[in-house]
């Protein structure tokens, strides 16, 4: 079994997770701890030579993403807001169909339990509900 370092890809490449967070750039408690917000995760793959400069390309990435603009049929002051970076994960196989880019460990699950995160293509797309499975 070979044995990588958990912040070196061998290949190149990493997985990266980093939060976003909607508001109304005119809205009233927009950074309130408690407030709450719409938000996204999103997951993207960087080429990087090191964890380092991953982190700084999904980063980068995600600021993009910061940019105010008007929204909506009313033109509403609005921007999507970085909160930072959740995941990053070194990529450890060439990238092609089938290569493994992430995995979780699941402890001591029931197998009844396990089989119920299994989904179906209909699941996937939304089609179905699992109750309805």
């Amino acid at each position: 079994m070979v044995t990588y370092s958990k912040y070196l890809s061998p290949v190149g490449w990493y997985v990266g997770s980093y939060l976003l967070r909607f508001i109304e750039l005119n809205a009233m408690g927009n950074n309130d701890p408690d407030g709450r917000f719409l938000a996204w995760e999103n997951t993207v793959i960087v080429q990087a030579s090191d964890f380092d400069e991953a982190y700084r390309k999904v980063q980068a990435i995600a600021s993009q993403e910061a940019t105010p603009y008007e929204g909506g049929p009313d033109a509403v002051p609005v921007q999507w807001v970085f909160e930072g970076i959740t995941e990053l994960l070194p990529i450890y196989e060439p990238l092609q169909d089938g290569s493994e880019i992430m995995w979780t460990e699941h402890e001591s699950l029931k197998l009844s339990d396990l089989k119920k995160r299994a989904r179906s293509l209909d699941q996937l797309r939304g089609n179905i509900s699992a109750k309805e499975a």
